[in-house]
């Protein structure tokens, strides 16, 4: 009952009083003949000559800058796998709502039925003047790469695949604190990363840049470590085989520092968890059932500090945390792409953000007393309004930085909570 319930209240939730949760709002003044003449014939031709004469103005007299694209072709759909682009629609409005909800975007949600990767590459080419920057979502791999990396290429805008990118910068966040309270190093520190798709690369790729050593890196897929004697590895994961004599998950969670787990539910065990060196740190992120529960870990080890992909348990690695706030500073300076010197200030901001004293706001969302940097709270609440004011800023200083800006810094931004090159 309680089942049918939930369920009834998600559709109910979607279905009334209007059906969707998004919908358009006219910006300008319209409720006389003028203004009428002034948003359609004749005065839209002034813009439309305006453009075409320098197309930059699109950013002036148009919602280009401020309008993202959500687009999947529902290959890969929350946990529920291929559905289908049209099955896809409800999650894309969802994140065009947090998107506008945290971060003032606008965002057109589009569900493409695309059955290859070059009708995919070839549709979001096509219809990208209309956006300030595309957020690729639910998209299977290895095919996500390729989308990514042509479209990438093909485009002056930004283009973020959050699943990726997204996951990888609040794993990289909540990776730094939680390294820094149990006393150990980024660069000695010894990683299992239990998956191989597309957040697991992502998240590794970050986490080198930040700090990390490769060779302590140990991949794991179905098969086991991902090393460099084995003939079945895609270039993808490729990259990621380790010279070494571990072969099983047994092996390598004996070193690890570190597991975070991108995979599925129960695929790690208390055994595995009790072998891990002292003071291990525990990213456990298939949702929502974990690779392991929180209670299951701390029976075993009351030495941990562990996360989940969860709001019901502490330290939640959510991507509302991000892609919000990276697309905010992103279009605030017309980037022309999402680097990854953006992803790590992104990531840096954010540790830093979890550091500070949390304000009133959050403790009454979360229903608490008190909250703060610990064991329990390595990573910003997704309520916390300060967010706004640490990732943008971040984001903006490092696209110009890197030479992917086209504006200068906003001025009504504060100055960045840190400088990119502090850590």
């Amino acid at each position: 009952m309680a089942e049918y319930s939930r369920r009834q209240e998600a559709l109910d939730y979607h279905e009334r009083p209007k059906p969707g949760k998004l919908g358009i709002s006219v910006t300008k003044p319209f409720s006389t003949y003028g203004e009428l003449s002034l948003a359609y014939t004749p005065g839209v031709a002034e813009p439309v000559k305006a453009i075409r004469d320098n197309p930059s103005d699109a950013y002036r007299y148009t919602s280009k800058g401020n309008l993202v694209a959500v687009i999947s072709n529902g290959t890969a759909v929350l946990g529920l796998g291929n559905t289908g682009a049209l099955a896809s629609k409800p999650v894309m409005e969802g994140k065009a709502v947090l998107f506008k909800k945290f971060a003032d975007i606008d965002v057109f949600d589009i569900e493409v039925d695309a059955d290859t990767v070059e009708a995919m590459i070839e549709t979001v080419t096509r219809i990208a003047p209309t956006f300030g920057g595309i957020n690729l979502e639910d998209i299977a791999a290895p095919a996500c790469f390729e989308i990514e990396n042509a479209l990438v290429e093909r485009l002056d805008i930004p283009v973020f695949h959050d699943d990726q990118h997204g996951t990888a910068i609040i794993v990289a966040a909540g990776l730094i604190n939680a390294l820094e309270l149990q006393d150990k190093q980024i660069a000695d520190a010894k990683i299992v990363c239990m998956g191989a798709g597309a957040a697991a690369i992502a998240s590794m790729d970050l986490l080198i840049e930040m700090g990390v050593t490769r060779e302590n890196i140990y991949m794991c897929d179905s098969r086991g470590v991902i090393h460099d004697e084995r003939d079945d590895l895609s270039k993808y994961k490729a990259k990621f085989a380790t010279r070494t004599d571990k072969r099983t998950v047994d092996d390598a969670m004996a070193v690890a520092d570190v597991f975070v787990g991108l995979s599925g539910p129960d695929t790690v065990s208390k055994e595995q968890i009790a072998s891990m060196p002292a003071r291990p740190v525990v990213f456990a992120l298939s949702n929502p059932n974990p690779e392991i529960t929180p209670e299951d870990a701390k029976r075993v080890r009351d030495d941990l500090i562990m996360a989940t992909g969860r709001s019901d348990y502490p330290n939640q690695i959510n991507n509302v945390l991000g892609f919000p706030y990276i697309f905010r500073g992103a279009l605030d300076v017309r980037a022309a792409r999402i680097n990854m010197p953006m992803c790590v200030a992104a990531a840096r901001a954010m540790s830093e953000l979890a550091r500070r004293p949390v304000p009133r706001t959050v403790l009454e969302a979360h229903d608490r007393d008190e909250m703060s940097f610990g064991p329990d709270y390595i990573i910003p609440s997704p309520f916390d309004p300060r967010l706004i004011d640490f990732v943008p800023p971040a984001i903006a200083a490092a696209a110009i930085e890197t030479g992917v800006a086209r504006t200068d810094y906003p001025s009504h931004y504060p100055q960045p909570a840190i400088d990119i090159d502090d850590q």
